[in-house]
């Protein structure tokens, strides 16, 4: 679905995913293949938890942005991290692997959106958070 550009303020060398899959209602599917010059690889040419965290995130802008060009905007919005919670990593994806993450956008109250994270590689979870984000229009 459309460039990525189009739909999450994040440029390079900081993009951390590739492409919106799918959304349905207040879910959306997202994808990233991890690539060797990806910012978040460690020595171990493993995906540093960080960048799950911001692959999360920048799952959610995306889901943020098609909502908002939807709604006729011309820019997606600018969002920030207001909380991680209950971040669990049960392994980290290497160099080639594709990390599928559904985002689920809960309520938002007074532009604080709770949302839910769950990053997966071949069908088992590789991580899963809950996190408050800040959306400024």
């Amino acid at each position: 679905m459309n460039n990525i550009k189009e739909l999450i303020p994040q440029r390079s060398p900081i993009i951390m995913i590739d492409e919106l899959l799918r959304v349905d209602g207040d879910e959306a599917v997202c994808r990233l293949c991890v690539r060797q010059d990806n910012f978040f690889i460690d020595s171990d040419k493993l995906m540093a938890e960080p960048g799950l965290i911001e692959h999360i995130a920048q799952s959610a802008s995306a889901f943020a942005g098609y909502r908002a060009i939807a709604a006729g905007a011309t820019e997606p919005p600018v969002g920030y991290i207001g909380e991680v919670k209950n971040f669990h990593l049960y392994s980290r994806p290497k160099i080639g692997d594709v990390i599928t993450t559904t985002i689920t956008m809960g309520p938002e109250v007074e532009g604080i959106t709770i949302i839910r994270g769950t990053s997966t590689v071949n069908g088992v979870t590789v991580a899963d958070t809950s996190m408050k984000i800040f959306i400024k229009d």
